[in-house]
């Protein structure tokens, strides 16, 4: 059985994980506007990865899949954790049965106002899809071939929904290439800007460039479950204000500022991280991942470079492959939130980091540290800094090529090392 962090409860309630509703609406209601349209129940889309579409199940959790599997033509995501990710949410392949059809044009928003499932392909300037749904609707924009660019505007804004899921088929490209413009108080500053829940899963692949802004931006909880993102942007490359929880996918990610960042500036409480699977390349000026209150990695392949590679208040490795290389903190427990404990926590996992010079800590906790297992190779001046209890119960340290049986306060010195898996 996995070690979680203490004091985290990641079940949700019984009635939020069983609430399940039929998203298989036929007669949507729609505003277009400039002649946009939305042609109702188109049911045949063919993907270049010649994946036939069929219904996918319900949005439920009684998930409990262990790897990749295939269904008829469904493809699901893996997970070990199903009090945290739905069926819907690790289904890859949409349900297209009642699927809708937006006719993409220039100059032109749809907004998509009831639940359902609409489809998005061919090529658009200064096109923006918003989803106005009810607050129990759930709604999913599937992607395929879509190559939108807007100027000053998010190509998909969600302002009203129980939850939106976008799901790429195929290659997909959306962009916005100047300085963007807010909504009333709202400031949308992001290519994809959600103000609900958000989910990404899908077969393929979306390249999002945001020169001004941040890549995708999620108000409340973010997911992720399978697709391969693509996003280079002068902000955040995921902003997202209360958690985000990762079960697959490949996320190649070049950042002006944080990789992947989860704070809430109104709650210290909230802002949370937690991976189970993926592929992670995150070049980023700032920090990899940040989070406010907990880090929890659980498994995935992490190839870090960035001022800081890993930074919360609380951060526990379990399992994964993890490379870092970093000009500040390789990884960095500070105060960020009231809520917890400041403490690092090894209990599995290959762990390389490799710091550039100067006055750098590879691991640097404002509070303890805790090795129980797992491999830590480190190449630095500073190997660990830690103002609380350091404690080593288990596991493999080696510092500048040389393993040791504690965990030092500092070694100086010593060859540049690499990965190790």
């Amino acid at each position: 059985m996995k070690k979680y962090i203490k004091g985290i409860s990641l079940l949700l309630s019984a009635a939020f994980l069983f609430g399940c509703s039929d998203y298989t609406n036929n007669e949507q209601d729609v505003s277009v506007a400039n002649n946009s349209e939305i042609t109702e129940n188109t049911a045949t889309v063919n993907t270049t990865d010649d994946i036939s579409i069929s219904a996918a199940e319900a949005d439920s959790a009684d998930s409990g899949l262990k790897s990749i599997s295939y269904t008829g033509d469904i493809v699901k995501a893996s997970t070990n954790t199903i009090d945290i990710f739905t069926e819907r949410d690790l289904t890859l392949t949409p349900d297209l049965s009642a699927v809708q059809t937006v006719t993409l044009s220039d100059n032109s928003n749809v907004s998509v106002t009831q639940e359902g499932v609409y489809y998005l392909t061919g090529t658009a300037e200064n096109f923006t899809l918003i989803v106005e749904a009810d607050k129990n609707d759930k709604i999913q924009i599937v992607l395929e071939n879509a190559d939108i660019k807007n100027e000053n505007f998010p190509v998909i804004y969600v302002k009203s929904a129980d939850k939106c899921f976008i799901t790429p088929l195929s290659e997909n490209t959306l962009s916005v290439s100047g300085e963007f413009t807010s909504d009333g108080d709202t400031n949308t500053d992001a290519v994809i800007y959600s103000r609900e829940d958000l989910v990404l899963n899908g077969t393929g692949t979306l390249t999002i460039d945001s020169p001004y802004g941040n890549g995708i931006s999620a108000k409340d909880d973010f997911k992720a479950a399978g697709g391969t993102y693509n996003i280079s942007c002068a902000l955040d490359g995921i902003e997202v204000n209360d958690s985000v929880s990762i079960c697959g996918g490949e996320f190649n990610i070049t950042s002006q500022k944080d990789a992947i960042h989860c704070e809430n500036s109104d709650d210290n409480t909230s802002g949370s991280v937690f991976i189970e699977n993926g592929t992670f390349n995150l070049n980023a000026v700032s920090d990899g991942i940040q989070a406010t209150t907990t880090l929890q990695i659980e498994g995935g392949n992490f190839n870090i470079c960035a001022a800081e590679g890993l930074e919360s208040t609380y951060i526990q490795i379990n399992d994964g492959n993890i490379y870092i290389e970093a000009y500040d903190d390789g990884i960095n427990a500070t105060y960020k939130s009231t809520a917890f404990d400041v403490m690092i926590e090894f209990n599995g996992g290959n762990t390389v980091i490799v710091m550039g010079a100067g006055d750098t800590d590879s691991i640097d906790a404002n509070g303890s540290i805790i090795v129980n297992g797992g491999t830590i190779d480190i190449t630095g001046n500073s190997s660990f800094d830690c103002d609380g209890n350091a404690q080593y119960n288990g596991g493999t340290i080696i510092v500048n090529g040389t393993q040791v049986d504690s965990i030092p306060q500092s070694m100086m010195g010593g060859k540049r090392g690499g990965r190790n898996w």
